[in-house]
């Protein structure tokens, strides 16, 4: 995937997302789903280290706090998982609020301290700690009301680990049996009330050039949809900006047009709608899918009619919606 050239240094010193995070009641289970959906081994969750070595501080105050994590590596961003400890910490707290779900993306950088100072938007540091047995440390930024999801900045003492972070130990009768057909993610798309606001700080936060600005379900050939097996003609205004490794997409819903991404502005406000693979056929994937027993929920051409889409409801496996892409040929 290409990259929007940058125009200057991006707000967090880099903008290579590099990963993405899911919060889950029961990691084990969940690490069995993403195994089935990404085709590797199922890893094995690990708890991280005690409070002597993890030095755990939420919002400023040492906690005990261990989470257990499981990672996943994709050729795009790395998946991780996170169950929250029983002790309040930060991915307590979102469970908690938010139930299970996305909750934030991940950036390397040089040091942290050193990105805290430099950068021009200061934000409530929500919670730092070290790696353990590899030298580094970790820092999430209260980031949710202007980018509508937290940031995680990732700082390695030396050479980033080789090799899966997870160990390989688990059950391998899904490896190689990609559900979708692949295993990169595409994009990442985020439900916003003010398109041009959220690409705004976005573009200032990567420090690349704004992108343009589209406008679906107003005329031509994307009046072809449908949500909740009724027409529609899903009006909305998007962007999308390239990253290094996966697009992020920033939509805002007409509110009189019925579509999934008014539901959930409605529902659960602005933040993270879906995570999208492309696909050779959508029709196909989509029908497979409906008899894992996924509904779809909504489906249309893009709005210049060079492709398909499917969102669909994996919200009960995944805690998030597939949408399928094609580009047609």
């Amino acid at each position: 995937m290409s990259q929007q050239p940058l125009v200057r240094k991006p707000l967090l010193g880099t903008n290579d997302i590099n990963q993405v995070c899911f919060v889950v009641k029961n990691i084990e289970k969940a690490s069995v789903s993403w195994a089935k959906l990404l085709g590797t081994v199922v890893p094995q969750p690990f708890v991280t280290a005690p409070e002597e070595f993890s030095q755990v501080k939420y919002y400023g105050e040492p906690t005990p706090a261990r989470n257990k994590l499981a990672f996943f590596d994709t050729p795009g961003v790395q998946i991780e998982l996170v169950e929250p400890d029983s002790v309040q910490n930060l991915m307590r707290e979102c469970l908690e609020k938010d139930g299970e779900g996305y909750n934030h993306i991940a950036v390397d950088v040089d040091k942290i301290s050193e990105t805290l100072e430099t950068m021009t938007e200061k934000y409530t540091v929500a919670q730092t700690g070290e790696f353990y047995p590899d030298k580094g440390r970790y820092a999430f930024l209260a980031t949710r009301e202007k980018y509508k999801t937290l940031i995680e900045l990732l700082e390695h003492e030396g050479p980033k680990p080789d090799g899966p972070l997870s160990p390989l130990t688990g059950d391998s009768q899904y490896a190689g049996k990609l559900l979708l057909g692949t295993n990169k993610i595409a994009q990442i798309a985020f439900v916003v009330r003010d398109v041009k606001e959220a690409q705004k700080a976005w573009c200032n936060m990567l420090g690349v050039e704004p992108s343009t600005v589209f406008h679906s379900g107003f005329e031509g050939v994307n009046k072809v949809s449908t949500y909740n097996g009724q027409p529609t003609t899903g009006r909305s205004h998007f962007t999308f900006i390239q990253t290094p490794r996966i697009q992020v997409e920033l939509v805002q819903p007409d509110s009189d047009s019925p579509s999934t991404w008014l539901e959930h502005l409605e529902k659960n406000g602005e933040g993270l709608h879906h995570i999208a693979f492309f696909v050779d056929s959508v029709d196909e994937k989509r029908d497979f899918l409906n008899s894992l027993g996924f509904p779809t929920i909504q489906e249309g051409l893009f709005y210049d009619g060079s492709g398909k889409y499917a969102y669909m409801d994996t919200t009960s496996e995944y805690s998030v919606i597939i949408e399928l892409l094609e580009m047609f040929k």
